[in-house]
């Protein structure tokens, strides 16, 4: 289904069942330290260059290998209408040459280092990364230093890449029936926000890209002033401080204007919208309109809707796949998703396919008999421990990774909630009460707030041409 092969995959990690019994021993020997102690282990030291750019750096001396990523204060949430995807295809081209480097010899210099790089763009952010033996850090900045304000746009790069972008499109969402479903399904559910808008961008204003507007794109947001630089591994802050001094400290800065944010209306009623398209077997998206960390709402909601999340989708043990895929084996899979995280307010998801035998209309009134007892029903003392246990295995076990402490620290500082979040986040979530889990489901997973979609399959092979934009609600 869509959100297990979609799902933002730099939130905190959400342990499957089997690999929680496989860490329950090891877990036990935990039981000692509070989510406080658990966020404190290592120390982030943060200093901020006289052209803007933040340094974050943290110490972990495990193995000798380092992570550097340059995240942008920039995406597809940013981009105004009839240029959208510019963000994501800007990504693209950040490979293909700076003044002093052909295409494709960054990606060239780094594995002949023996590290790896990559990039992804999100709706709030552009991120570049690599991870590389720790003595090696100076050439990642000296190539990372270089593309930032001296990047090389030409028109026939820029031809080709576009075409690449319009086939990623082509096979990632309008020949995947549940992504584009999915699109379709956030075009309907946000009238004003720009997260109606996919991240890889509409194909007609991909059409419509013009070197100049890259160029612009480009000049307008990749600043020192406008990105936060992240180095987690086997490093000295002082010494990584200096580096960036070197590398990062003589670019110049840039006049950033950040985009008013879009204040997405009161929805007044349940909206409904069917896609059709060539597909093996129905599938349904459900998605409530919610809040997020800095959004007017008690600063609490956010951190209950996420524990409500994992009462629905926390593994195997977890609601829908104790109750729906196993149990009454309705659902051949089902899933529910919230992030707290978010540049602006998103939605509470739940998704699914029906199991054989059964039908959408079964499956989508079985998700919603799970709401209605959220609603109702407060969450056992039980089921509660046994989240906050998963929650605190999960962050033990995300430390594991490098690079995964970098995305953590990078993407809150990015949101403009401060990477200092990191550090009590878990201790936020294990404070919920099973009553404000219950407050938050009356409150925003409410009839007038959802969005229903439901894939309806066409035969496969069918040549009707699936549509370039919004599909419109029935």
């Amino acid at each position: 289904m869509w959100m297990e092969k979609h799902a933002n995959k730099i939130s905190i990690l959400r342990l499957s069942g089997g690999l929680m019994k496989s860490f329950i021993y090891f877990f036990g020997l935990f039981l000692g330290l509070t989510t406080t102690s658990v966020g404190r282990a290592a120390q982030v030291q943060e200093r901020i260059l006289e052209n803007g750019l933040k340094v974050l750096v943290k110490e972990d001396h495990r193995a000798p290998i380092v992570t550097s990523q340059i995240w942008y204060r920039v995406g597809s949430s940013y981009e105004p209408a009839g240029i959208t995807g510019i963000s994501h295809l800007l990504e693209h081209m950040m490979f293909k040459g700076t003044d002093q480097l052909a295409p494709g010899e960054f990606s060239k210099i780094i594995a002949e280092n023996g590290g790896q790089e990559n990039a992804f763009t999100g709706r709030d952010y552009t991120a570049y990364y690599q991870i590389l033996a720790a003595d090696r850090l100076p050439i990642a900045f000296q190539l990372e230093a270089q593309r930032m304000r001296a990047l090389r746009l030409s028109e026939a790069e820029f031809q080709k890449e576009r075409a690449v972008v319009q086939e990623e499109r082509r096979w990632r969402t309008e020949d995947d029936p549940e992504s584009l479903t999915f699109e379709q399904f956030n075009a309907n559910a946000y009238v004003t926000s720009p997260y109606r808008n996919p991240v890889i961008g509409w194909n007609s204003d991909l059409e419509g890209l013009t070197l100049a507007d890259l160029q612009d794109w480009y000049r307008k947001w990749y600043a020192p002033n406008n990105a936060t630089l992240v180095v987690v591994g086997d490093v000295k802050p002082e010494a990584v401080f200096q580096l960036a001094e070197r590398y990062f400290g003589p670019l110049p800065r840039e006049e950033i204007q950040p985009p008013r944010c879009c204040a997405e209306p009161a929805q007044l009623g349940e909206k409904r919208l069917i896609v059709r398209a060539p597909a093996r077997e129905p599938y349904i998206l459900l998605g409530y309109k919610a809040t997020a960390l800095g959004h007017g709402s008690a600063d609490w909601e956010p951190y209950a809707l996420e524990m409500l999340a994992s009462v629905l989708d926390g593994g195997s043990s977890a609601r829908l796949s104790r109750e729906l895929i196993r149990g009454r084996q309705i659902a051949a899979s089902a899933g529910a998703s919230y992030s707290a995280f978010s540049r602006l307010p998103g939605l509470f998801l739940l998704d699914g396919l029906p199991a054989k035998g059964h039908s959408i209309q079964e499956l989508e009134q079985a998700l919603r008999q799970q709401i209605r007892q959220l609603r109702e029903t407060l969450v056992s003392p039980a089921e509660l421990a046994r989240i906050r246990t998963q929650l605190i295995a999960a962050k033990l076990y995300q430390k594991d990774s490098v690079y995964a402490q970098a995305v953590e620290l990078g993407r809150l500082e990015s949101l403009g909630l401060g990477w200092q979040l990191a550090e009590t986040y878990v201790e936020q979530l294990s404070r919920i009460t099973p009553e404000q889990i219950r407050a938050v489901a009356r409150k925003y997973l409410i009839s007038k707030n959802l969005t229903v979609a439901v894939l309806e399959p066409q035969p496969l092979g069918d040549s009707e041409p699936i549509p370039g934009g919004p599909a419109h609600v029935r």
